[in-house]
């Protein structure tokens, strides 16, 4: 009798671990402590994956003079934010928690302000930007500052050293976008 390696389709099976439960993981951190940090990067995460999904979206309808520049500026920001929403995925599975993963859960969760499907004028795209980013930046500070208090030094850092930080870059980078100079012509008193 010969075997034949044929793949199994359509399975299905109980969750292996639900939504908002933790495991168990010997990281000297209280469970408090551990799902008080998952709830506050799920949160981060959601918001990080808006914001990533707003660059993108910018990227491709950004228009005008400055096309270029924000194409490219847009799309470079897109991909620290993919890296940001993967270590904070990451540090809640370490944590023994879920990481939210699919658009409909983190549409569910974000609380960063949902844009029209059509397509924007830049200051708009780029005020949007920033009102996201200052949202991450103030939830990101006190879920830092909370994980630091319940002694989880690691989620601290993260939020510190990397979410914050990132953002703090790209709002520079933004905000210099919106600086009211001409383009052509310096403006001589």
């Amino acid at each position: 009798m010969s075997t034949i390696s044929e793949p199994l389709f359509g399975q299905r099976a109980q969750e292996i671990q639900p939504y908002g439960r933790l495991n168990r993981h010997p990281l000297g951190l209280s469970d408090d402590a551990r799902a008080q940090s998952v709830a506050a990067l799920n949160q981060a995460l959601a918001d990080t994956c808006t914001l990533r999904d707003l660059y993108k979206k910018h990227h491709w309808q950004v228009a005008g003079p400055t096309f270029y520049q924000l194409h490219l500026l847009f799309d470079k920001h897109y991909e620290e934010q993919s890296t940001l929403v993967d270590a904070l995925a990451e540090r809640v599975q370490m944590l023994g928690g879920v990481a939210l993963a699919m658009a409909a859960d983190i549409a569910e969760v974000t609380r960063v302000e949902r844009p029209p499907r059509g397509r924007e004028e830049v200051p708009v795209q780029l005020s949007r930007l920033l009102e996201a980013h200052e949202h991450i930046l103030i939830t990101a500070r006190e879920a830092a500052r909370r994980a630091d208090e319940a002694g989880d030094l690691g989620t601290s850092d993260l939020l510190v050293s990397q979410l914050v930080r990132t953002n703090e870059m790209q709002v520079w980078f933004l905000t210099e976008h919106l600086v009211d100079a001409p383009l052509t012509r310096a403006d001589s008193h």
